[in-house]
């Protein structure tokens, strides 16, 4: 059934399994009493119940959680920083700021849907491998389809100096050694041995780590909306704390033009 009779039944009423609020009552989160049951619960792991209806482990929250203080970085040369960088100087609101910064966190090669696509990546991969394909066979028909290594390679620098504190941290909390992760690392072996500069980087290993968790594609993207978050507010509030129009400032002799030479109008007009 589609059209008219799909939105009918919708109609007059709020047909949810997430929630309601009852205002001067109570508040059902998940089918959970928002303020009885789930009134301990730190906001991170909210929202992560939030997002899958499951209880994250805790020791699995520290993890993501601290990946996210190892991806703050307060240098608003980086893309999305960059935007609420320049927000501050055009004197916007902390919100349109960060807002715009967030909207540009979402870049397909080392932004959020970066993750998205690692995580598939990891999924399909795996189950290709259970059925029988090797990981040389798999990777060569991926790569030679057009597939992009979601995860693997870094600008600037291939090193990624989050990977050695991530890894000693999983091996803490007993978290390094899912099939994902491992699948994550024999990948990278693989890429290095056939001649291919694309080391694995962090945005590939929490990928891994969120497919050992078993979360889908989608359901990790959603976490990791806000992890560059951090690094964002102090770039706007030192630009705003500047005189208007100081951050990235240019000259015009700065700017090569290679346009159109001056043109001499005739006078009168």
């Amino acid at each position: 059934m589609n059209g008219p009779q799909v939105l009918a039944q919708h109609t007059g009423r709020l047909r949810t399994k997430v929630g309601a609020a009852f205002p001067g009552s109570r508040a059902v989160f998940r089918g959970h009493d928002l303020h009885r049951d789930l009134k301990d619960m730190e906001w991170f792991g909210l929202v992560a119940f939030g997002i899958t209806g499951r209880r994250v482990p805790p020791e699995q929250l520290r993890l993501l959680v601290s990946t996210w203080v190892w991806s703050s970085y307060p240098d608003a040369r980086l893309w999305n920083n960059r935007a609420a960088a320049l927000a501050g100087t055009a004197r916007s609101t902390p919100n349109l700021a960060a807002s715009a910064a967030q909207a540009l966190s979402e870049a397909t090669i080392y932004g959020r849907r970066n993750e998205f696509r690692a995580v598939d990546f990891f999924i399909k991969t795996r189950k290709a491998i259970e059925s029988g394909t090797s990981l040389a066979d798999y990777m060569e028909a991926f790569l030679k389809g057009g597939g992009r290594m979601a995860g693997y390679g870094r600008p600037i620098s291939s090193v990624d100096e989050r990977m050695p504190l991530t890894m000693a941290l999983a091996r803490e909390l007993g978290l390094a050694d899912g099939p994902y992760v491992k699948l994550a690392f024999e990948i990278d072996d693989y890429m290095a041995a056939t001649g291919r500069p694309l080391r694995v980087n962090l945005g590939a290993l929490v990928s891994a780590f969120a497919a050992d968790f078993g979360w889908s594609p989608r359901e990790f993207n959603q976490l990791q909306f806000t992890s560059f978050l951090a690094g964002v507010h102090p770039c706007y509030l030192e630009a705003a704390d500047k005189p208007p129009g100081a951050v990235f400032a240019t000259r015009c002799t700065d700017v090569r033009y290679e346009g159109v030479s001056p043109r001499a109008w005739p006078s009168g007009r």
